[in-house]
């Protein structure tokens, strides 16, 4: 009779194709697990027992289902051997559960079980042995990260460790401080001390961690934000075009270095943020300083555009009356004005004397441009007060009323074009050579 039969180890094959993975290593692993298995089907004797097929997959898969081992074992049994088996595994449970009750962390149930049968309680001893010594183990490495961290990896790696010793402390419980499994440590040499000052200081390391973890986690952020801030102001200074750029750029720079000196200086992120704050400040002297002439003529030259700016503004769709004219002179006189205190060995010299060769030319045109108004205004006056005189007081003469009339005509051609004046001097000029003409 075969070792292993069909049934079992169609069972066992079903269980391991759930845990073996789809990888060349997983596949060649699979493959040695059912070489055994085909080794136990061509073997003739007895059925193959549970540690002997658990055996066959407990070094490869240790996640083995122990349910499939079983069903593969009652499988492969004979008929007869059914009920010994359902016994062994009936009293192996009862065993078990009863171990685990008296494994339970209640006082009155295992201090009877502790001085008559202490070896019962040794699944809860090795599980509170394996918990203090991981608590003892992961408070020490994160007190070592956290308050002597030098790079932010440090502080998150100690967050972990803080997390595994709350949760081996979690394991601990509270009942069985101060009490010494003297022959479990007997035989295995364990340390433990089991004292409720050393809970509480541990309990209370862990806490304090946690909030100084939590504190330079903050901290960090507001280090990259303030150091994101400050590179960003950097490039808009560099890249700036105009004067108004620029400031605003060292505006940025400068609330950027406010984000920095309000970082706490206890933590790592504050301590690395005094020093860049005080790279920051030499770097913006540098930049300020040198800068300083380009700032001031560039000032210069950004306020003497906006004047020229305005005055373009005010001088479009003439004509213009006179005292409109004075106003855009007044504006391109105040954009000149301030062109003209650039000197020579200043910054920006040369784009100011361009900037001042346009402007000259810009206030001659409209001083010519208001010299013309004022001009055609006083002819159009004077010729309408001899239109009022005329009719007033008529010549009776008739050569001497055209002279008159001949007179108007000439002021009235002598109105130039492009002024308030022209339009109602045209209409005098042809009213009076009609006159004329009449005469």
């Amino acid at each position: 009779m075969s070792r292993l039969n069909k049934r079992s180890f169609e069972i066992l094959y079903a269980e391991l194709q759930k845990c073996a993975g789809n990888s060349q290593i997983s596949q060649i692993e699979k493959q040695i697990v059912l070489k055994r298995w085909e080794r136990l089907r061509q073997q003739e004797g007895n059925p193959v027992t549970y540690e002997e097929l658990r055996e066959t997959v407990i070094d490869t898969y240790p996640q083995f289902s122990d349910r499939a081992l079983k069903q593969a074992v009652k499988a492969n049994r004979p008929p007869g051997i059914f009920s010994k088996i359902k016994w062994i595994i009936l009293l192996g449970g009862g065993a078990t559960g009863v171990l685990w009750v008296l494994n339970l962390p209640y006082p009155m149930i295992r201090y009877p079980v502790a001085r008559t049968a202490p070896i019962l309680l040794l699944p809860s001893y090795i599980n509170m042995d394996s918990s203090y010594r991981g608590a003892i183990n992961s408070v020490e490495q994160a007190d070592q990260l956290v308050n002597k961290a030098t790079s932010q990896a440090d502080i998150e790696l100690g967050a972990t460790k803080v997390k595994e010793a709350q949760k081996h402390l979690s394991n601990l419980p509270v009942w069985f401080l101060g009490y010494y499994p003297q022959v479990y440590c007997r035989w295995f040499t364990c340390t433990w001390k089991f004292t409720l000052d050393e809970f509480e200081t541990a309990r209370k390391n862990t806490a304090r961690m946690e909030a100084k973890i939590f504190q330079e986690q903050n901290a960090f952020k507001l280090l990259e934000t303030a150091t994101d801030d400050l590179n960003q102001a950097k490039q808009q200074y560099e890249s700036a075009k105009d004067v108004e750029q620029k400031n605003q750029a060292i505006a940025t720079m400068e609330t950027a270095m406010d984000k920095l000196s309000q970082i706490p200086r206890e933590t790592l992120a504050g301590r690395n943020a005094t020093t860049k704050l005080q790279a920051s400040q030499r770097n913006l002297g540098k930049i300020t300083t040198g800068d300083t002439g380009k700032l001031e003529t560039g000032s210069l030259i950004e306020a003497a555009k906006l004047f020229a700016m305005q005055a373009a503004q005010m001088s479009q769709k003439p004509p213009h009356p006179t005292a409109k004219w004075e106003q855009v002179e007044k504006l391109w006189s105040e954009a000149i004005r301030r062109l003209e205190n650039i000197q020579v060995s200043q910054a920006n010299y040369l784009e100011a004397q361009k900037l001042l060769a346009i402007y000259k030319t810009n206030l001659g045109i409209v001083q010519t441009r208001k010299t013309m108004e004022s001009e055609s205004q006083q002819i159009l006056s004077t010729a309408n007060q001899d239109i009022q005189r005329i009719i007033a007081n008529p010549p009776g003469d008739r050569q001497q009323f055209k002279a008159v009339i001949q007179g108007i005509i000439t002021k009235l051609k002598t109105v130039k074009p492009g002024t308030t004046a022209y339009k109602e001097a045209q209409q005098l000029l042809i009213m009076a050579q009609r006159r004329l003409e009449q005469s």
